[in-house]
């Protein structure tokens, strides 16, 4: 994984090349060039370890989509914002199965960065109030479950949501 500078300045060495390549009427390495660049402008937007671990988390590989997110190094200065949010709420999602303090610091700051559906942002928020309501904090889990309705358009959600409010009430 490259640094999202050095991918971006990859990507303007590419494309000055495939310019050089145009005015030497080589059109098809001109050609090759240029998508090769978008391929790395791509990447600069959608990091390939992000990418790779919601592959892992699709069939349930928990263990996997750790080792994948273990090996971005510095996550911070290489992810963009919203890629660092992801990367906190897969970090948060793999770990609520283990830590629910843990857990929870990921899913606040992936809340706090932000992420780009409302639906993993209803998840995160979801997720919260459990970890909340497991904890006996029954207002902020209120709040987080109200918000995450609001979040979860398609209703897809729901049923967690019915469960949770049931829950609540015996608490």
């Amino acid at each position: 994984m490259f640094h999202k500078n050095i991918k971006i300045i990859l990507a303007a060495l590419i494309v000055a090349t495939a310019v050089w390549q145009f005015t030497e009427n080589n059109i098809g390495n001109g050609i090759f060039l240029l998508l090769i660049a978008a391929i790395v402008v791509l990447l600069y937007f959608k990091n390939e370890f992000l990418i790779m671990a919601l592959f892992k988390l699709r069939k349930q590989d928990m263990e996997g989509t750790k080792k994948v997110l273990d090996r971005i190094k510095n996550p911070e200065g290489a992810l963009l914002k919203k890629q660092y949010g992801y990367y906190n709420y897969l970090n948060g999602i793999v770990v609520s199965q283990t830590n629910l303090t843990q857990a929870e610091k990921y899913f606040r700051k992936a809340v706090e960065l932000g992420l780009n559906m409302d639906q993993d942002m209803a998840v995160a928020k979801l997720q919260l109030a459990g970890i909340a309501m497991t904890k006996r904090r029954k207002i902020e889990a209120q709040k987080l479950l109200a918000e995450a309705q609001k979040l979860d358009k398609n209703n897809m959600l729901k049923e967690q949501v019915r469960m949770m409010k049931e829950q609540m009430k015996k608490i």
